[in-house]
């Protein structure tokens, strides 16, 4: 893989979509933040959804934090990382597939 001209460089994915990966660390999380970003930039979701989607990822990441420090909240977090996986899985379930042409 070489660098492009303005310096990004170019991974070769094969075209094929990741497998949904269960949340159990703070990169997933935040790869559910930017799947929901190309979503909404691709109008595959609302603003509304992404910005639900926004404020649970900020609260998971925030938990993951306090966790760090208090491991009793163990079972909060885990509430949450669920929930956030349930609305993932309907958001991926709902969503309208992109349009492609003009």
């Amino acid at each position: 893989m070489r660098p492009s001209a303005g310096g990004l460089r170019v991974i070769k994915g094969g075209g094929q979509r990741r497998q949904d990966e269960p949340l159990t660390s703070r990169d997933a999380v935040a790869r559910v933040l930017m799947e929901a970003g190309v979503d909404l930039l691709l109008r595959r979701i609302s603003p509304a959804r992404a910005a639900e989607i926004e404020q649970k990822v900020d609260r998971v990441l925030d938990l993951f934090d306090r966790v760090d420090a208090a491991p009793l909240l163990m079972p909060v977090l885990q509430r949450h990382l669920d929930d956030l996986e349930a609305l993932m899985r309907e958001t991926r379930q709902v969503r309208s597939p992109v349009r492609r042409g003009g």
